[in-house]
């Protein structure tokens, strides 16, 4: 496509990195340019983006990757995405009086995940040391960083309550007792300490993958893990159900738990092949949706029109109603995914397609999972508040918009890196003393009713929302891309993803597209509120697509323009080009490229 773009598309023969933040995307790119890989560059990526977008990721987070590796000539799923510790069972919680997991403090933590995913990546598919990766993390939390905006309003909101409730969070975020200013440089002085020791450890052994692997002891077995069981020993601090609870990880669950190496889940869709992680992520939607949409005529419609809005957000409720039913962690249940992927399912579901918008919440009934769906449907009507969809975390406390970041990075050999790292916001849970972080909350995805994929079990893992996404055009590995935005990563990205197929939009002309998506499931994230019909878009889709979609019944929210989505992507075609684009909104993301 020709024509105005918000910034250009950019391209390249040497290598691309697209990431939520400019000084991350440069940081990866300054890997690539010192001979570095795609591998290596997405770890120094990834953190810096800790550093730079503390609301949004942290080390006591959590890391899906869907990469594809020249050497090995395949594509496979990085899963560090922790599971839960063996203290955290239903009755532990509801003998603490919870119907729900708060969606902050420390009952919502998991095992952090995040740390090991970046060291797996660099020992088994990277070519630098740790302290190569490491150094630009430990450059701007020594010195510093302009402080986002957005940071800056989170932290003014929660700064009496960190005051008064988590002080070990007022001594970082308001490390003068005032609030930092937006666009200020801001040090996190105790990380950069953590990350040095980390060094040091790892440089005490001789060999590339020896340091790495000591840098993984020294955060699962060494000195991080036993700072953070020492705090949660003693802590015991107030979260999102209105009371003061102590946390259940512990060293041990940490020292027990390495990230690992999994087949992606693939579905094939007019010439393209779709990897994305297995259904402890949410990761099928993507490829159930296509299923779906596979027989409709999607070039025919206009990419901005109301026909293509309609046709993908009906099909879109579809698979987010078979993803609460059905989806959760496959080592503990039994997750009928080729029944979903088949043709027969989708043909079935299609016919539920209709010119008007629903408003039910409609799952499949699948052989031998009737009593699951009854039981499911029974507790999303008990406990699924219809109502405001709440922001992941304490949006009731401060500004909060967006919850993750993501990550693309190809590089001259054709490696490709994926990733949506997450969790471990500076909002979610107070700040381990000693170490510049906190801890994650995503336990909040789990329910506190037996008998579901998604049931809270000690060493599950929570059905998270994060969904990178790895495209392979006639099998040879093309386009990487996604976004944050919890339940909304999957449905940004398809609108994406379509538009780029079927009207040859190039990356940033299909990013720049109005965006939209619909809340008519239950959230993940706590209080796992809904809005059946609801159809949120940005204005500038014009007044002629918006009201053509309140007329087929959709329950609408208009936006302002540039709110929605914070999309990147990067693709390498088969003559050896590379291409890279990120979103305009927020002012954040960026691409680069030679």
């Amino acid at each position: 496509m020709t024509g105005f773009t918000t910034r250009p598309e950019i391209l390249g023969t040497f290598g691309v990195v697209t990431s939520t933040h400019w000084i991350g995307s440069a940081v990866g790119m300054s890997i690539l340019e010192k001979g570095g890989n795609a591998f290596d560059a997405a770890v120094a990526t990834g953190f810096v983006l800790q550093i730079v977008e503390p609301h949004l990721c942290g080390p006591g987070g959590d890391l899906p990757a869907v990469i594809y590796s020249k050497r090995k000539d395949k594509v496979e799923v990085i899963c560090a995405q922790g599971p839960a510790p063996a203290g955290a069972t239903i009755e532990h919680y509801t003998r603490e009086g919870l119907t729900l997991i708060p969606g902050d403090g420390l009952l919502a933590t998991v095992i952090p995940g995040a740390f090991d995913g970046w060291m797996l990546m660099l020992r088994d598919y990277g070519t630098m040391s740790v302290r190569e990766v490491l150094e630009p993390a430990i450059y701007y939390a020594e010195h510093g960083h302009p402080l986002l905006p957005r940071v800056a309003a989170t932290i003014k909101g929660l700064a009496a309550f960190f005051e008064k409730e988590w002080p070990t969070s007022h001594e970082t975020w308001l490390p003068d007792g005032s609030v930092p200013e937006a666009q200020a440089n801001f040090r996190n002085p105790a990380l950069a300490e953590t990350w040095k020791r980390v060094i040091a450890e790892a440089e005490a052994k001789s060999g590339r993958e020896a340091q790495v692997q000591a840098a993984r002891d020294a955060f699962y077995r060494g000195f991080i893990a036993e700072k953070i069981d020492a705090y949660l020993k003693t802590a015991e601090v107030m979260d999102a159900s209105g009371n003061r609870h102590k946390g259940v990880l512990t060293a041990s669950d940490m020292a027990n738990w390495s990230a690992t190496i999994e087949e992606p889940l693939t579905y094939d869709y007019h010439g393209w092949t779709i990897a994305k992680t297995g259904p402890w992520g949410q990761g099928p939607v993507f490829l159930q949706t296509l299923s779906i949409l596979k027989g409709f005529d999607l070039a025919a419609m206009r990419p901005d029109g109301a026909d293509f809005v309609h046709t993908v957000v009906e099909a879109m409720k579809l698979s987010f109603a078979d993803r609460e039913v059905y989806y959760g962690d496959p080592s503990f249940s039994e997750i009928p995914v080729a029944h979903l992927l088949s043709e027969s399912y989708a043909a079935e579901r299609r016919k539920l397609v209709r010119a008007d918008a629903s408003f039910d919440l409609r799952p499949g009934i699948i052989p031998g999972f009737e009593a699951q769906h009854d039981l499911t449907m029974k507790m999303l009507g008990a406990e699924s508040k219809t109502g405001a969809v709440y922001e992941p975390t304490m949006a009731h406390l401060s500004e909060k918009r967006g919850d993750t970041v993501h990550i693309d990075v190809i590089d001259r050999d054709g490696n490709m890196v994926s990733a949506t790292p997450s969790g471990g916001w500076l909002q979610s849970s107070p700040t381990v003393p000693g170490l510049g972080f906190c801890l994650n909350s995503r336990a909040q995805m789990f329910w506190l009713k037996p008998g579901l994929p998604t049931s809270l079990a000690p060493g599950k893992r929570p059905r998270t929302t994060l969904t990178p996404s790895l495209g392979l055009y006639e099998g040879r590995p093309t386009l990487a891309f996604g976004t944050p935005g919890g339940d909304q990563q999957e449905q940004w990205q398809l609108s994406f993803f379509l538009r780029h197929i079927h009207h040859q939009l190039n990356l940033q002309a299909a990013i720049d597209q109005p965006l939209f998506h619909t809340a008519h499931f239950p959230s993940s994230f706590y209080p796992r509120s809904r809005e059946p019909g609801s159809l949120i878009a940005e204005e500038s889709f014009g007044p002629d697509v918006l009201t053509a979609l309140a007329r087929k019944g959709h329950k609408l929210t208009i936006t302002d323009p540039w709110t929605i989505g914070r999309l990147t992507a990067a693709r390498r075609d088969a003559d050896g080009l590379m291409r890279a684009a990120a979103t305009p909104r927020l002012m954040q993301a960026y691409a680069v490229g030679r």
